[in-house]
């Protein structure tokens, strides 16, 4: 049989975290909490059950949900947004892929800022489209707006950008979203953009929603993921939010991938939406401070970042080791699993970085970091 991805094998995630398994590692490879969902949260979804919402809900998804997406993101954000602009999901993964299958047409192509998730490139090249891979600058991982415009060409479709970003930690400015509007704008581009981690920036960073640019609202998608805001990774429930003529064409693809989300879970966000929650910026910010404290006697270098649950580290003074050798050596020999920054790159860039999960209890981090420090 002929493979559709013939260049594409086991993800890093999947591979770092059966190895972390089978030595006993710890686990900072995957970026799962390690700590439980509200009990509020899983009391309401139980209730939800109790009560008999347990069949299919509407395939675009729960009416109360939608509505009470669309009123948070009013709020965080200053737009006005309805409901049917809204497409939950089963988890953020499968709203990219439906986004990129609805918009995505055989030639289009797509440009991209490696590192970058990996699940963006495969599902550009399965809808017929062409990845152009520009690299984040170094040392902070921004983007050169000047070379972004210099690539576009009469076959550029869109751009996707990924802010807080997973795996550098950066996050886009107002500046940035500017100029990005600017050459959509100009070019007449959509943008898909990846918001999943919007709600955990921290220090002086704010996230920019492409939801609040007038230039960007009606020629982009923003997709979300409650997964990483409630710590409920295995529920896989996200959402697309775009103008309704693009959510429309979300739509007609998701209902052919899962018709519809879990029905008690989206009965349990919904009500849970309208209660108030601690600042994730601010609980994440402690976590990420903790676990750099107890790294300052390590002879990893920390990169700083501004926004998601992971923290990249420098290892140029420990070992000359590619980052794919050094993250099977570190999970093998010092019991602490993390994932290689080569393999979001499409050419396997090396920088001598691994990146690092501190969504865990504080237990966690400290036995991970007394293990760091002897390395």
């Amino acid at each position: 049989m002929a493979s559709k991805l013939s260049d594409v094998s086991e993800s890093i995630f999947t591979k770092m975290s059966r190895m972390a398994d089978e030595v006993g590692a710890i686990n900072l490879s995957q970026g799962f909490p390690d700590f439980e969902v509200s009990s509020e949260l899983i009391g309401l979804v139980h209730h939800a059950m109790q009560q008999g919402f347990n069949q299919y809900a509407p395939s675009n998804g729960l009416p109360a949900l939608r509505e009470a997406i669309a009123e948070t993101l009013q709020r965080d954000y200053k737009v006005p947004l309805e409901p049917d602009e809204v497409v939950v999901t089963s988890g953020a993964t499968e709203a990219l892929y439906a986004t990129f299958t609805a918009l995505i047409h055989s030639g289009d192509e797509v440009i991209l800022f490696d590192p970058c998730y990996d699940s963006y490139d495969p599902v550009i090249r399965l809808n017929g489209g062409v990845p152009v891979h520009l690299q984040l600058k170094l040392p902070d991982f921004h983007i050169d707006w000047d070379e972004v415009e210099s690539c576009i060409s009469n076959k550029t479709k869109a751009i996707v950008i990924n802010s807080p970003h997973n795996p550098t930690g950066s996050v886009l400015d107002e500046v940035d979203l500017k100029q990005l509007s600017n050459i959509a704008e100009r070019y007449d581009l959509l943008v898909i953009s990846d918001e999943v981690y919007h709600k955990i920036v921290f220090d002086r960073f704010i996230h920019h929603s492409v939801l609040a640019f007038e230039g960007l609202r009606n020629r982009s998608v923003a997709i979300f993921s409650f997964g990483k805001t409630f710590h409920a990774t295995g529920w896989k429930v996200g959402y697309a939010v775009a103008s309704s003529d693009i959510s429309t064409e979300i739509q007609k693809v998701h209902q052919f991938l899962t018709f519809s989300v879990n029905t008690p879970l989206q009965h349990g966000l919904a009500a849970f939406l309208k209660h108030d929650h601690p600042q994730l910026g601010t609980f994440f910010q402690r976590k990420r401070d903790h676990f750099l404290s107890l790294m300052r006697n390590s002879k990893f270098e920390p990169v700083k970042g501004g926004g998601t649950y992971f923290q990249l580290l420098s290892y140029k003074e420990i070992s000359d080791r590619d980052e794919a050798d050094m993250a099977d050596w570190l999970t093998k020999i010092h019991g602490v699993a993390a994932i290689p920054i080569s393999a979001f790159y499409n050419g396997g860039e090396e920088n001598s970085l691994l990146r690092f999960c501190f969504a865990k209890n504080d237990d966690t981090l400290a036995q991970a970091a007394e293990q760091l420090c002897k390395v």
